[in-house]
């Protein structure tokens, strides 16, 4: 991982700014400015979403919010690839929101799908919780053909 400017070097890191490549092989040759942070409010749909190891894992689909009550309950992920499903990172798997790019806590690969079949005790306990509520709405309105 790549120090933001202004750090002070001395072991800090920051996700601002985002290498791609194999660091331990020395084939880092990009780096991508990510912008200042931002609040949830101003993620633009579209904007690009790295994992926890700076790999792209796609783009903001819907920036999932309960706005009467200003809470931030995650975003759906568009797929980088023709192949792969939209997923859901919940908040707490989300690191950092930045102008140009959101950085994950995890692996893309413990993102789960917004659709996604839960034991049968998590569906009930699912259905008195608005954040999976929500997130229903939000996976049906982006599943339906256009």
């Amino acid at each position: 991982m790549v120090s933001a400017a202004g750090s002070s070097g001395h072991g800090q890191s920051s996700h601002r700014d985002r290498a791609h490549g194999d660091q331990a092989a020395g084939t880092v040759n990009v780096v991508e400015d990510l912008g200042a942070k931002v609040s949830y409010l101003a993620l633009p749909v579209g904007t690009r979403v790295y994992d926890v190891d700076s790999a792209p894992v796609g783009v903001v689909e819907h920036v999932l919010t309960d706005e009467p009550k200003d809470i931030f309950h995650g975003i759906i992920v568009a797929p980088s690839g023709p192949d792969q499903s939209h997923r859901f990172a919940h908040r707490e798997q989300i690191a950092d929101l930045y102008e140009r790019g959101v950085v994950l806590s995890v692996p893309g690969a413990e993102m789960h799908e917004p659709g996604e079949d839960r034991p049968a005790g998590v569906v009930e306990e699912a259905a008195h919780n608005p954040v999976q509520a929500d997130l229903r709405r939000a996976w049906q309105r982006l599943s339906r053909p256009r």
